[in-house]
């Protein structure tokens, strides 16, 4: 199952050349994120609220593989790796049409108000299996 995320590379988010920045394409991956969770039904407000649980980015791989530009329409693509009972890993793709521009894996933990680690949701678990 993998969840696609659109949106256009604005002036702001590029440098002198045109070029979207690359510290960019960390803020598209996570909205497509937030996106995906949205779109499997999850509140993730109700997830800190309900029961303290909110979601921490413990590693990020990530290759830039060729240049997005100013008005570039993209497609961020995030797909579940792998699942353990407190840890997500998304491997996430930004592409240009057919063209991957980035690509990117991350372990995503789920942790308490405190930062403790903690199992992930339930209502997680079940709407990804």
């Amino acid at each position: 199952m993998t969840h696609q995320f659109a949106l256009r590379v604005y002036y702001e988010d590029t440098d002198l050349a045109g070029i979207a920045y690359y510290a960019n394409y960390l803020k598209y991956i996570e909205r497509a994120r937030s996106e995906w969770v949205r779109a499997l039904g999850i509140s993730q407000t109700a997830l800190k609220t309900d029961s303290g649980v909110v979601f921490a980015v413990r590693r990020v791989e990530a290759d830039y593989l060729t240049p997005a530009r100013f008005e570039d329409d993209l497609i961020v693509e995030t797909t579940l790796h792998a699942m353990t009972p407190a840890r997500l890993v998304l491997d996430q793709r930004v592409l240009r049409g057919a063209e991957v521009c980035f690509a990117a894996r991350v372990t995503l933990v789920a942790i308490s108000a405190s930062g403790a680690p903690v199992r992930l949701p339930a209502a997680l678990r079940d709407a990804l299996c």
